[in-house]
């Protein structure tokens, strides 16, 4: 019997040392880890900002004059951007609010021959720093779009000067819309809308504050204030939905005015997208805007 007592009492031994070699494992594992992971941190930083050599994007407060910025190239994009070799000197003497001194005189035209753009808007701002960023505008002339890059500087007190060459970019592409529509239109609805919808039109088209409030849900509507003639209501568009409340897209053709040639100012379809509501029978505008959706008429 002792001698199972004495084996019994060996293994007893044996397994605590083990649960000792087990906890301080784990204790080592533990302090290992918590010292290693601060330090891997550190020099992931390090890393990051040393060893790629990248320079990172600046965020949206940059504090450069964009606005200003934008409205400065826009005007120096229409003088750049229109050239006569029969007026080379004016062109010279317009540039010279926009360049910086001892810049090239015509800013790289060469004098010979004409361009000459019909629109110029700015189509985006894209801020370097607080000192410097680039204006992108768009020009129309008789034929193709120009897109242009101008490097604008920006000093301290607010002042501006084109900074470099301006580059021309790639013309925007022309987006494919998504196929889709109303699917699933109530028809029934389409029809009883038709002829609701031809009077308010008439309404809208002349801007009648009267006529208007009694197709109006409570919100004032203003009208066209006789801009345009109304035509007809070409087509409504409705999906199934509330028998009360319906977001319907409509095709409208206006008659604009115009000089005493044929056809006057000629006609218009323009699509709107309403909601009206019905209260009893009648249905009532509560809002009109624009239409977001392709092809909705």
């Amino acid at each position: 019997s002792r001698g199972g007592g004495r084996w019994g009492g060996s293994g007893g031994r044996w397994w605590v040392w083990v649960g000792r070699a087990v906890l301080w494992a784990l204790i080592l594992v533990i302090l290992v880890n918590g010292i290693r992971a601060p330090f891997e941190r550190f020099t992931a930083k390090d890393g990051d900002s040393a060893g790629t050599g990248a320079t990172p994007k600046p965020g949206k407060g940059t504090g450069f004059p964009s606005s200003a910025a934008g409205a400065f190239a826009l005007q120096f994009a229409n003088v750049y951007l229109n050239y006569d070799q029969k007026n080379a000197p004016a062109r010279e003497a317009q540039l010279r609010t926009f360049l910086p001194d001892g810049a090239d005189a015509q800013f790289g035209w060469n004098g010979v021959g004409t361009l000459q753009v019909q629109s110029v808007q700015v189509a985006g701002v894209d801020a370097r720093d607080a000192h410097n960023g680039t204006v992108t505008v768009l020009a129309r002339t008789a034929d193709k779009w120009l897109r242009l890059s101008v490097p604008v500087y920006a000093a301290d007190g607010g002042a501006l000067v084109v900074s470099g060459r301006p580059a021309l970019l790639p013309p925007p592409t022309k987006a494919a819309l998504p196929q889709g529509g109303v699917q699933d239109r109530d028809t029934a609805l389409e029809n009883e809308l038709q002829p609701f919808l031809g009077t308010f039109f008439q309404a809208y088209a002349s801007g009648n504050q009267a006529a208007l409030s009694r197709f109006s849900d409570g919100t004032p509507i203003a009208g066209l204030a006789g801009s345009v003639s109304y035509v007809q209501v070409k087509e409504v568009v409705a999906p199934k939905g509330a028998a009360d409340e319906r977001t319907v897209t409509t095709t409208v053709g206006w008659q604009l005015p115009g000089g005493a040639g044929a056809g006057g100012g000629g006609e218009l379809d323009q699509a709107y997208e309403l909601t009206v509501v019905k209260k009893g029978t009648t249905w009532y505008v509560r809002d009109i805007r624009g239409t977001t959706e392709p092809n909705a008429s």
